[in-house]
């Protein structure tokens, strides 16, 4: 079962590496819930992992509808990841009603060949969860990372045991949101195919001066705290279905 770690900086990637997981997921905009990564972060991952990389595709924060311009942009970083030796992609387009944008989606799907593709938890915002894996399915990506359309696997259990069902091996369900050690196996007895994680710490930043009056800081982080991998908590998972 793979085990793949969301991470947002070169040294989150080597210490989920290192803790066991299977794949990483590589974004930036930790605040945004993850955006598209520097390209120098991307050929960074790419020359000192041996595991695969999977690289966020998504040119801002907030809904999944996205403009003609976006949509350059999109097409732009893929170009990107593939010249820089990414294995995969991640990415997730929906309708204004909230079905999935078959048409855009395939486009980048097709683009993004040989590159494997993610459709990533967009799938959460859809109206119609069993509409919209239909419609994944048929643009080609090869597995959905989702919750279960609730704010975490623990409450979406239901959905995820029924979608793992209805996708009969057509594509792969990927757990995440709220995977740790305690869930995992129930997870894997759900009949999902993969785990999803940040395995997230905040490491106190090693800054000693600290300007008092101006603060760069988004809502989710302070000035002087970093995001990194957890190696532990990212280990605890592995051990709990890796047997």
């Amino acid at each position: 079962m793979t085990i793949e770690v969301c991470a947002f900086s070169l040294s989150a990637c080597l210490t989920a590496q290192e803790a066991g997981a299977g794949r990483i997921e590589l974004c930036g905009g930790f605040s945004e819930g993850g955006t598209t990564p520097s390209a120098g972060l991307i050929q960074q991952a790419r020359q000192q992992l041996q595991i695969p990389i999977y690289v966020m595709i998504r040119p801002r924060g907030g809904d999944f509808l996205y403009s003609a311009a976006e949509l350059d942009v999109m097409k732009a970083d893929i170009e990107v990841a593939k010249q820089l030796g990414a294995d995969g992609i991640v990415l997730g387009l929906l309708n204004p009603d909230g079905t999935v944008d078959e048409e855009n989606t395939r486009m980048l799907i097709d683009q993004a060949k040989p590159l494997g593709v993610t459709f990533h938890r967009a799938f959460d915002m859809a109206a119609d969860p069993f509409e919209a894996l239909e419609a994944v399915i048929r643009t080609g990506a090869e597995r959905i990372l989702t919750s279960g359309q609730q704010p975490s696997v623990q409450t979406g259990l239901p959905l995820l045991k029924e979608l793992a069902r209805r996708a009969a091996g057509r594509l792969e369900i990927m757990a995440g949101a709220g995977v740790n050690a305690q869930n995992a196996t129930q997870l894997k007895d759900a009949g999902v195919h993969a785990l999803h994680l940040s395995g997230k710490r905040i490491d106190e930043s090693p800054m000693i001066f600290r300007q008092p009056n101006v603060s760069m800081a988004s809502a989710a982080l302070g000035e002087y705290e970093r995001v990194e991998a957890d190696a532990p908590a990212i280990s605890a998972v592995v051990g709990q279905v890796s047997h």
